[in-house]
Protein backbone atom coordinates (compact mmCIF):
# COMPACT_ATOMS: atom_id res chain seq x y z
CA UNK A 1 0.00 0.00 0.00
CA UNK A 2 1.36 3.43 -0.84
CA UNK A 3 2.15 5.62 2.14
CA UNK A 4 0.27 8.89 2.73
CA UNK A 5 2.32 11.91 1.73
CA UNK A 6 2.46 13.11 5.31
CA UNK A 7 3.71 9.78 6.64
CA UNK A 8 7.26 9.72 7.92
CA UNK A 9 9.64 8.40 5.29
CA UNK A 10 12.18 7.32 7.88
CA UNK A 11 11.92 4.56 10.47
CA UNK A 12 12.08 0.80 10.22
CA UNK A 13 9.27 -1.00 8.49
CA UNK A 14 8.34 -4.68 8.65
CA UNK A 15 9.24 -5.13 5.00
CA UNK A 16 12.68 -3.65 5.70
CA UNK A 17 13.39 -6.64 7.93
CA UNK A 18 11.53 -9.49 6.28
CA UNK A 19 12.64 -8.89 2.69
CA UNK A 20 16.31 -8.51 3.52
CA UNK A 21 18.37 -11.10 1.60
CA UNK A 22 19.96 -12.52 4.74
CA UNK A 23 16.53 -13.07 6.34
CA UNK A 24 15.24 -14.88 3.27
CA UNK A 25 18.39 -16.98 3.06
CA UNK A 26 18.15 -17.84 6.75
CA UNK A 27 14.51 -18.94 6.43
CA UNK A 28 15.24 -21.16 3.42
CA UNK A 29 18.21 -22.75 5.14
CA UNK A 30 16.18 -23.19 8.32
CA UNK A 31 13.42 -24.99 6.43
CA UNK A 32 16.02 -27.20 4.75
CA UNK A 33 17.87 -27.99 7.97
CA UNK A 34 14.75 -28.76 10.00
CA UNK A 35 12.98 -31.05 7.54
CA UNK A 36 13.26 -34.66 8.74
CA UNK A 37 12.77 -36.00 5.24
CA UNK A 38 15.62 -33.88 3.92
CA UNK A 39 17.87 -34.62 6.91
CA UNK A 40 17.46 -38.35 6.37
CA UNK A 41 18.35 -38.06 2.69
CA UNK A 42 14.95 -39.31 1.49
CA UNK A 43 14.24 -35.99 -0.27
CA UNK A 44 16.99 -34.40 -2.35
CA UNK A 45 17.14 -31.39 -4.67
CA UNK A 46 17.57 -32.30 -8.31
CA UNK A 47 18.22 -29.38 -10.66
CA UNK A 48 17.28 -31.59 -13.62
CA UNK A 49 13.67 -31.32 -12.41
CA UNK A 50 13.69 -27.50 -12.20
CA UNK A 51 11.24 -25.68 -14.46
CA UNK A 52 12.51 -22.12 -14.24
CA UNK A 53 11.82 -21.52 -17.93
CA UNK A 54 8.12 -22.16 -17.38
CA UNK A 55 5.64 -24.99 -17.72
CA UNK A 56 3.08 -26.83 -15.59
CA UNK A 57 4.72 -30.27 -15.55
CA UNK A 58 8.26 -31.58 -15.75
CA UNK A 59 8.71 -34.43 -18.20
CA UNK A 60 11.66 -36.70 -17.48
CA UNK A 61 12.52 -39.02 -20.37
CA UNK A 62 14.44 -42.18 -19.54
CA UNK A 63 15.62 -45.33 -21.27
CA UNK A 64 13.80 -48.50 -20.29
CA UNK A 65 16.05 -51.39 -19.19
CA UNK A 66 16.90 -53.73 -22.04
CA UNK A 67 16.05 -57.43 -22.12
CA UNK A 68 18.09 -58.76 -25.05
CA UNK A 69 17.43 -61.99 -26.88
CA UNK A 70 20.57 -64.12 -27.14
CA UNK A 71 21.29 -65.65 -30.54
CA UNK A 72 23.40 -68.76 -31.20
CA UNK A 73 26.01 -68.08 -33.87
CA UNK A 74 26.23 -70.78 -36.55
CA UNK A 75 28.18 -71.28 -39.74
CA UNK A 76 25.26 -71.20 -42.14
CA UNK A 77 22.77 -68.77 -43.64
CA UNK A 78 19.83 -69.82 -41.52
CA UNK A 79 20.94 -68.70 -38.05
CA UNK A 80 19.54 -65.50 -36.62
CA UNK A 81 17.78 -63.43 -39.25
CA UNK A 82 19.10 -65.20 -42.35
CA UNK A 83 22.73 -65.66 -41.38
CA UNK A 84 23.19 -62.57 -39.23
CA UNK A 85 22.05 -61.14 -35.93
CA UNK A 86 19.20 -58.64 -36.13
CA UNK A 87 19.86 -55.53 -33.97
CA UNK A 88 17.30 -54.88 -31.24
CA UNK A 89 16.16 -51.49 -30.08
CA UNK A 90 16.10 -49.61 -26.79
CA UNK A 91 12.89 -47.72 -26.02
CA UNK A 92 12.24 -44.66 -23.90
CA UNK A 93 9.52 -43.90 -21.41
CA UNK A 94 8.52 -40.70 -19.72
CA UNK A 95 8.15 -39.79 -16.09
CA UNK A 96 6.05 -36.75 -15.20
CA UNK A 97 6.23 -34.49 -12.14
CA UNK A 98 3.51 -31.88 -11.55
CA UNK A 99 4.48 -28.33 -10.58
CA UNK A 100 2.71 -27.25 -7.39
CA UNK A 101 1.97 -23.59 -6.56
CA UNK A 102 1.14 -22.80 -2.94
CA UNK A 103 0.87 -19.65 -0.81
CA UNK A 104 0.05 -18.78 2.80
CA UNK A 105 -0.45 -15.35 4.36
CA UNK A 106 -0.94 -13.84 7.81
CA UNK A 107 -1.93 -10.41 9.01
CA UNK A 108 -2.00 -8.72 12.39
CA UNK A 109 -3.48 -5.40 13.42
CA UNK A 110 -1.96 -2.75 15.64
CA UNK A 111 -4.84 -3.19 18.10
CA UNK A 112 -4.03 -6.90 18.44
CA UNK A 113 -0.44 -6.07 19.32
CA UNK A 114 -1.43 -3.35 21.79
CA UNK A 115 -4.16 -5.42 23.40
CA UNK A 116 -1.97 -8.49 23.89
CA UNK A 117 1.17 -6.58 24.78
CA UNK A 118 3.13 -8.76 22.35
CA UNK A 119 4.12 -8.74 18.69
CA UNK A 120 1.96 -11.33 16.85
CA UNK A 121 3.94 -10.89 13.64
CA UNK A 122 7.16 -11.77 15.41
CA UNK A 123 5.52 -14.98 16.63
CA UNK A 124 4.27 -15.76 13.12
CA UNK A 125 7.75 -15.28 11.66
CA UNK A 126 9.20 -17.62 14.28
CA UNK A 127 6.76 -20.37 13.26
CA UNK A 128 7.25 -20.09 9.48
CA UNK A 129 9.88 -22.82 9.32
CA UNK A 130 7.92 -25.46 11.22
CA UNK A 131 4.63 -24.60 9.54
CA UNK A 132 6.10 -24.67 6.03
CA UNK A 133 7.72 -28.04 6.66
CA UNK A 134 4.39 -29.45 7.84
CA UNK A 135 2.63 -28.18 4.73
CA UNK A 136 5.30 -29.64 2.43
CA UNK A 137 5.16 -32.96 4.31
CA UNK A 138 1.37 -33.12 3.95
CA UNK A 139 1.83 -32.69 0.21
CA UNK A 140 4.46 -35.46 0.13
CA UNK A 141 2.28 -37.86 2.15
CA UNK A 142 -0.66 -37.15 -0.17
CA UNK A 143 1.55 -38.01 -3.14
CA UNK A 144 2.71 -41.24 -1.51
CA UNK A 145 -0.92 -42.20 -0.85
CA UNK A 146 -1.68 -41.57 -4.51
CA UNK A 147 1.17 -43.57 -6.05
CA UNK A 148 0.55 -46.56 -3.77
CA UNK A 149 -3.15 -46.55 -4.65
CA UNK A 150 -2.45 -48.28 -7.96
CA UNK A 151 0.85 -47.40 -9.64
CA UNK A 152 3.01 -48.91 -6.87
CA UNK A 153 0.45 -51.33 -5.41
CA UNK A 154 2.94 -54.14 -6.03
CA UNK A 155 5.41 -52.41 -3.70
CA UNK A 156 3.02 -52.58 -0.75
CA UNK A 157 2.78 -55.20 2.01
CA UNK A 158 -0.08 -55.15 4.54
CA UNK A 159 0.44 -57.24 7.68
CA UNK A 160 -2.13 -55.30 9.69
CA UNK A 161 -5.72 -56.08 10.58
CA UNK A 162 -8.69 -53.76 10.84
CA UNK A 163 -10.42 -55.76 13.58
CA UNK A 164 -9.52 -55.60 17.26
CA UNK A 165 -6.96 -57.94 18.76
CA UNK A 166 -3.86 -57.09 16.73
CA UNK A 167 -0.86 -59.14 17.86
CA UNK A 168 2.89 -59.26 17.38
CA UNK A 169 2.57 -60.66 13.85
CA UNK A 170 0.77 -57.44 12.90
CA UNK A 171 3.34 -55.08 14.42
CA UNK A 172 6.54 -53.59 12.99
CA UNK A 173 9.07 -56.38 13.37
CA UNK A 174 12.32 -57.52 11.83
CA UNK A 175 10.50 -60.28 9.93
CA UNK A 176 7.92 -57.90 8.49
CA UNK A 177 10.57 -55.36 7.48
CA UNK A 178 12.53 -58.10 5.68
CA UNK A 179 9.38 -59.20 3.85
CA UNK A 180 8.65 -55.62 2.81
CA UNK A 181 12.24 -54.92 1.71
CA UNK A 182 12.29 -57.94 -0.54
CA UNK A 183 9.36 -56.67 -2.54
CA UNK A 184 12.20 -55.00 -4.46
CA UNK A 185 13.94 -58.33 -4.96
CA UNK A 186 17.72 -58.04 -5.22
CA UNK A 187 17.46 -54.27 -4.67
CA UNK A 188 16.21 -54.80 -1.12
CA UNK A 189 19.54 -53.84 0.43
CA UNK A 190 19.43 -50.43 -1.26
CA UNK A 191 16.64 -49.37 1.09
CA UNK A 192 18.19 -47.30 3.88
CA UNK A 193 15.40 -45.15 5.41
CA UNK A 194 12.21 -46.05 7.28
CA UNK A 195 9.55 -43.44 8.09
CA UNK A 196 6.74 -43.99 10.58
CA UNK A 197 4.19 -42.46 12.96
CA UNK A 198 5.29 -41.92 16.57
CA UNK A 199 2.85 -44.62 17.76
CA UNK A 200 4.74 -47.16 15.65
CA UNK A 201 8.03 -45.72 16.86
CA UNK A 202 6.85 -46.22 20.45
CA UNK A 203 6.75 -49.96 19.79
CA UNK A 204 10.32 -49.84 18.50
CA UNK A 205 11.28 -48.07 21.70
CA UNK A 206 9.69 -50.86 23.73
CA UNK A 207 11.53 -53.49 21.67
CA UNK A 208 14.80 -51.66 22.22
CA UNK A 209 14.16 -51.62 25.96
CA UNK A 210 13.95 -55.42 26.14
CA UNK A 211 17.04 -56.95 27.77
CA UNK A 212 17.61 -60.47 28.98
CA UNK A 213 16.90 -61.33 32.58
CA UNK A 214 19.86 -61.82 34.92
CA UNK A 215 17.87 -64.27 37.06
CA UNK A 216 17.41 -66.56 34.06
CA UNK A 217 21.16 -66.70 33.54
CA UNK A 218 21.92 -67.37 37.21
CA UNK A 219 19.66 -70.43 37.24
CA UNK A 220 20.95 -71.74 33.94
CA UNK A 221 17.52 -71.45 32.33
CA UNK A 222 16.55 -70.06 28.99
CA UNK A 223 17.00 -66.36 28.35
CA UNK A 224 13.83 -64.49 29.28
CA UNK A 225 13.17 -61.15 27.62
CA UNK A 226 11.57 -58.25 29.41
CA UNK A 227 11.12 -58.58 33.15
CA UNK A 228 14.24 -58.11 35.21
CA UNK A 229 16.08 -56.56 32.27
CA UNK A 230 19.14 -54.39 32.92
CA UNK A 231 21.30 -51.98 30.99
CA UNK A 232 18.72 -49.62 29.50
CA UNK A 233 20.49 -46.28 29.02
CA UNK A 234 18.46 -44.66 26.24
CA UNK A 235 15.02 -44.96 24.69
CA UNK A 236 16.14 -43.41 21.40
CA UNK A 237 15.97 -45.57 18.27
CA UNK A 238 18.09 -43.99 15.54
CA UNK A 239 18.26 -47.08 13.33
CA UNK A 240 16.18 -50.23 12.93
CA UNK A 241 17.19 -53.20 10.77
CA UNK A 242 19.95 -51.07 9.27
CA UNK A 243 17.45 -48.36 8.29
CA UNK A 244 17.58 -44.76 9.49
CA UNK A 245 14.37 -43.98 11.38
CA UNK A 246 12.27 -40.91 10.54
CA UNK A 247 9.36 -40.16 12.89
CA UNK A 248 6.55 -37.98 11.54
CA UNK A 249 2.98 -37.91 12.85
CA UNK A 250 1.72 -36.62 9.51
CA UNK A 251 2.00 -40.25 8.34
CA UNK A 252 -1.53 -40.74 9.57
CA UNK A 253 -3.17 -44.12 10.22
CA UNK A 254 -6.50 -45.47 9.03
CA UNK A 255 -8.55 -45.18 12.21
CA UNK A 256 -10.89 -48.11 12.88
CA UNK A 257 -13.06 -47.28 15.88
CA UNK A 258 -13.70 -50.48 17.82
CA UNK A 259 -11.04 -52.25 15.76
CA UNK A 260 -7.32 -51.78 15.18
CA UNK A 261 -5.75 -48.66 13.64
CA UNK A 262 -3.62 -49.33 10.57
CA UNK A 263 -0.38 -47.39 10.13
CA UNK A 264 1.58 -46.99 6.87
CA UNK A 265 5.37 -47.25 7.17
CA UNK A 266 7.56 -46.19 4.26
CA UNK A 267 10.91 -47.77 3.40
CA UNK A 268 13.00 -45.93 0.82
CA UNK A 269 16.44 -45.37 -0.60
CA UNK A 270 18.60 -42.27 -0.27
CA UNK A 271 17.23 -39.74 -2.74
CA UNK A 272 14.08 -41.73 -3.46
CA UNK A 273 12.15 -38.46 -3.73
CA UNK A 274 13.61 -35.76 -5.96
CA UNK A 275 12.57 -32.12 -5.63
CA UNK A 276 12.47 -29.65 -8.49
CA UNK A 277 11.90 -25.91 -8.20
CA UNK A 278 10.23 -23.50 -10.59
CA UNK A 279 10.78 -20.45 -8.40
CA UNK A 280 12.55 -20.16 -5.06
CA UNK A 281 10.40 -19.65 -2.00
CA UNK A 282 9.57 -15.99 -1.47
CA UNK A 283 8.73 -14.30 1.82
CA UNK A 284 7.18 -10.86 1.43
CA UNK A 285 5.74 -8.34 3.85
CA UNK A 286 3.86 -5.08 3.62
CA UNK A 287 2.05 -2.50 5.70
CA UNK A 288 -1.61 -1.67 5.07
CA UNK A 289 -1.94 1.79 6.57
CA UNK A 290 -5.68 2.00 5.93
CA UNK A 291 -6.48 -1.08 8.04
CA UNK A 292 -3.53 -0.62 10.42
CA UNK A 293 -2.27 -4.10 9.65
CA UNK A 294 1.06 -5.79 8.96
CA UNK A 295 0.87 -8.54 6.35
CA UNK A 296 3.26 -11.45 5.79
CA UNK A 297 3.04 -13.79 2.80
CA UNK A 298 4.99 -16.93 1.83
CA UNK A 299 4.74 -18.54 -1.61
CA UNK A 300 6.57 -21.49 -3.15
CA UNK A 301 6.49 -23.24 -6.53
CA UNK A 302 7.98 -26.71 -6.69
CA UNK A 303 7.37 -30.39 -7.29
CA UNK A 304 8.39 -33.69 -5.68
CA UNK A 305 8.97 -36.76 -7.80
CA UNK A 306 9.17 -40.45 -6.95
CA UNK A 307 11.42 -41.94 -9.58
CA UNK A 308 9.63 -44.33 -11.90
CA UNK A 309 6.18 -42.74 -11.64
CA UNK A 310 4.21 -40.44 -13.92
CA UNK A 311 1.53 -37.91 -12.97
CA UNK A 312 -1.42 -37.73 -15.36
CA UNK A 313 -3.91 -35.61 -13.44
CA UNK A 314 -4.92 -31.97 -13.66
CA UNK A 315 -2.33 -29.19 -13.64
CA UNK A 316 -1.34 -27.54 -10.33
CA UNK A 317 -2.93 -30.28 -8.21
CA UNK A 318 -4.11 -29.87 -4.65
CA UNK A 319 -3.43 -32.56 -2.07
CA UNK A 320 -6.70 -34.34 -2.86
CA UNK A 321 -5.68 -34.73 -6.50
CA UNK A 322 -2.20 -35.90 -5.49
CA UNK A 323 -3.67 -38.56 -3.20
CA UNK A 324 -5.97 -39.91 -5.92
CA UNK A 325 -4.80 -43.28 -7.26
CA UNK A 326 -5.99 -42.47 -10.78
CA UNK A 327 -3.63 -39.49 -10.97
CA UNK A 328 -0.58 -41.76 -11.16
CA UNK A 329 0.83 -44.50 -13.34
CA UNK A 330 4.00 -46.57 -13.35
CA UNK A 331 6.54 -45.32 -15.89
CA UNK A 332 9.02 -48.15 -15.33
CA UNK A 333 8.37 -51.54 -16.87
CA UNK A 334 9.33 -53.23 -13.59
CA UNK A 335 7.98 -51.65 -10.40
CA UNK A 336 10.96 -53.15 -8.48
CA UNK A 337 13.15 -50.48 -10.06
CA UNK A 338 11.38 -47.82 -8.00
CA UNK A 339 12.79 -46.75 -4.64
CA UNK A 340 9.87 -46.82 -2.17
CA UNK A 341 8.03 -49.62 -0.36
CA UNK A 342 5.02 -49.31 1.93
CA UNK A 343 4.45 -51.62 4.90
CA UNK A 344 1.15 -51.34 6.78
CA UNK A 345 1.17 -52.40 10.44
CA UNK A 346 -0.69 -52.14 13.72
CA UNK A 347 0.88 -51.01 16.97
CA UNK A 348 -0.04 -51.68 20.61
CA UNK A 349 0.36 -47.95 21.28
CA UNK A 350 -2.51 -46.89 19.00
CA UNK A 351 -5.84 -45.56 20.22
CA UNK A 352 -7.54 -48.64 18.75
CA UNK A 353 -5.73 -51.97 19.03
Amino acid sequence: MAAYEGNYSGGTRLQDLVTRPEFLSYQREDIYNNCKWIQSGAVVRNSALDARAGGVKVQVPFFKPIDPTEVVIQDNDTWGAGGYVAPERITAGEQVMPIIHRVVAYASSDLAAMGSGTDPMAAIRSYITKATNRLRTRTLISQLNGVFGAALAGNALDVSQATAGAAEANFLSAANVIRAKHLLGERAEELSIIAMHSSVYAYLTAIGALTFSTSALSTGGAITWGGGGVGLTSDSVANFMGLRVVVDDLIAPTVNAGGADQFPVYLMTQGAIAEGVQQEMRIEADRNILSLQDVLQVNYHYGMHIMGTAYNGADNPDNTALSTAGSWSLAYTDRRLTDVVRLTVNTPYAANV
